[in-house]
Parts: C-alpha cells; structure tokens; sequence
C-alpha cells in the first residue's frame, strides 16, 4: 500500500467510527476483542453487515494494543470508555455522556481531589496500601482480563478481571467485575456494576472517607457550580445527606455550554450487599458514594478466601430525577 493510501484509508477509518465495531447480531454472546475484525494489519473475520440505520445502534471496540480503552457509541457519537491503561491507580469508565447533550456528566478529574475519577472504584488505607490516591508505589488495582461480551441494538457488556497490589507485596484482592450499559430510550440509560472481590490473604480497610464506588460529576450539575444534590429522601445539598442512607443520591443542573439542556446522574444504593443500610458520602463539589468505611470506627475485615459481592447501578438521565422513575429502576435491581 502507498503511504497516501494508508493515510486515505486511516482517514475513512477515523471518520466512520462504525468499521472496527463488535456487534451481538454477528458474534453473539462469544463477541471477541478488535483482532476479530478487520483493520489496517489485523486479520481476522470480515465487519458485522449492520443493515438500515447502522448508527443508531450500540457499537462497543477496543484495539488491541497501548491502553486498551473500551469505546461504547450510540448514534456514532462516543457514550462511555472503560480505561484500563496500567499506569492509572485504577481502571475507570470517563466519559459517561448526557443522552442529550452527549457532553459527560461526569468528570475525568478535577479539583480540589483530582484523583477522584469519574466512575471509579477503589479504597485508601487497605493492609496499609492505598488504591484510591497518592502514587503507584503505594497500590493500584490492574486490569488484567478485559472481555467484551456483549454488543447489540441497545445493551454494551463487557467484562475484567482485577488484581489490587501493593509494589512490595503479593496482590491481596482479586475482583471479577462485569459493566452493562443499557439504553433504556432516548431520556435515560443505565450503566450496572457486578463485582465479586476475593480476599487472596486476610484483608483489613481502616476508617477512611476514601472510596468505595460512586461518581465525581461536572461542575455544572453540582452545587459548586450551579446544580443541585438531591436524594431519595428529597434531601437537598451535602449537609443533609452526608452520612444518610438513602436509597439513591442525584446531581443534576443546567448543561454549561446549552443552558436549555438539563441533565443527571444517580448513583443507586444496594439495601444488603456489599453494605447494609450504607451511609453516604456526598460533596458540594460533586462527589457521591454509598460507602461505609468512613462511618464505622472498626474499620471492616475480611478472612482470606472470603468473598465480596455487590451490584451498583448508575442512572444517566434527560431533565430531573422527578422525569425518571429512580424507584422503579431501584426495584428493577434490588427489590
């Protein structure tokens, strides 16, 4: 190939978006990874025949090579990525998009804690390490197994093997974690989280108000920057919903760029597992966690070999909490 041919088709490649795509109406449950389909010096099986109205599905990619981010698109416009580069503290999912706007409602980082990742998941004070802040040589969590097993009109799923360690020890946690995003309809979608931790040695978290699971959002849907925190309990700000149970927390505001955009994010709270009654951690500047270890003196233990599972949905959603049925979607999972 001439180099102005490579450069004409890398050109084609980059505009579509749709030629390196994975789809369920092709492969199945058995979809594989970016080497089954056809691309500049891979080989492999020829691209899905996607039919009438191709962009409107769901298309889900990730080369394989450098960082190995998972792409979801909808409409051909990106929705979410699952980032997995071994240098980061921890994998994480930025951007998480408003149906509407298509902007992320959540933030990659920003001050003053950027270290808070978007959608992330993860712990301080953990057997002495730290996998939530601070640099690598203190722990981070690596994603060792990354699937993509799911791919249709309107549900992504993929799936990764975790591994939690400390640079000077043997790894002390092992998480299978398995992320669907489901586009529910032109309003809202949702994003679940499945996770089962194994302790590979006795495992001990401190107190700590770091982790565990939640969301850091854009400024423009939190109170520092013109949105409101909202819970189940119809609570508004931090200083009435920090430390609450509750069975979801919501921010949601005006978008920055189109004022006549409104849009949010909930985090729902399991009512058992992996934590009952879990009181919240909720910040002004845009922070929500259903997360217990700041809450409880003892700090929380576990024997090695024992496990722990949870489910955590997210809800991205058009207008207020009030245009979506949150408890609907709460009992969809949990009830």
């Amino acid at each position: 190939m001439q180099r102005r041919d490579f450069f004409k088709n890398a050109g084609i490649l980059a505009a579509t978006g749709l030629t390196a795509s994975i789809s369920s109406q092709s492969f199945g449950a058995d979809a594989k990874d970016f080497n089954t389909v056809n691309y500049p010096g891979k080989s492999g099986k020829p691209k899905p025949e996607w039919g009438d109205g191709q962009v409107e599905h769901f298309t889900s990619y990730y080369p394989d090579f450098c960082d190995k981010i998972l792409w979801i698109r909808k409409d051909n416009q990106v929705i979410a990525a699952y980032r997995t580069n071994p240098n980061q503290k921890y994998p994480y999912i930025y951007p998480l998009a408003g149906p509407i706007s298509r902007v992320s409602v959540t933030s990659e980082s920003a001050q003053p804690w950027p270290h808070h990742r978007s959608v992330f998941m993860g712990a301080d004070r953990v057997n002495g390490g730290n996998y939530w802040q601070e640099g690598a040589d203190r722990g981070q969590i690596f994603s060792t197994d990354l699937k993509l097993t799911k791919a249709d009109v309107d549900t992504v799923e993929f799936t990764d093997l975790c591994v939690w360690k400390h640079p000077q020890q043997d790894p002390i946690i092992e998480d299978t974690r398995k992320y669907t995003l489901t586009w529910k309809n032109d309003d809202y979608y949702t994003l679940d989280l499945d996770f089962s931790m194994k302790m590979l040695t006795d495992v001990h978290i401190e107190k700590t108000n770091h982790g565990f699971f939640g969301v850091r959002v854009e400024q423009d849907l939190c109170p520092h920057g013109g949105g409101t925190l909202i819970s189940s309990e119809g609570v508004i700000g931090e200083k009435d919903t920090f430390g609450k149970p509750a069975k979801w927390m919501s921010f949601y505001g005006k978008r920055r760029f189109n004022p006549d955009i409104t849009e949010g994010v909930s985090v729902l709270c399991p009512p058992k597992e992996p934590f009952e009654n879990c009181p919240w951690f909720t910040r002004d500047y845009g922070n929500i966690s259903p997360m217990p270890f700041l809450f409880n003196e003892d700090g929380f233990s576990w024997k090695k070999d024992e496990v722990l599972k949870g489910v955590y949905r997210i809800v991205v959603f058009a207008g207020t909490p009030d245009d979506v049925d949150l408890s609907a979607l709460w009992n969809e999972v949990y009830a």
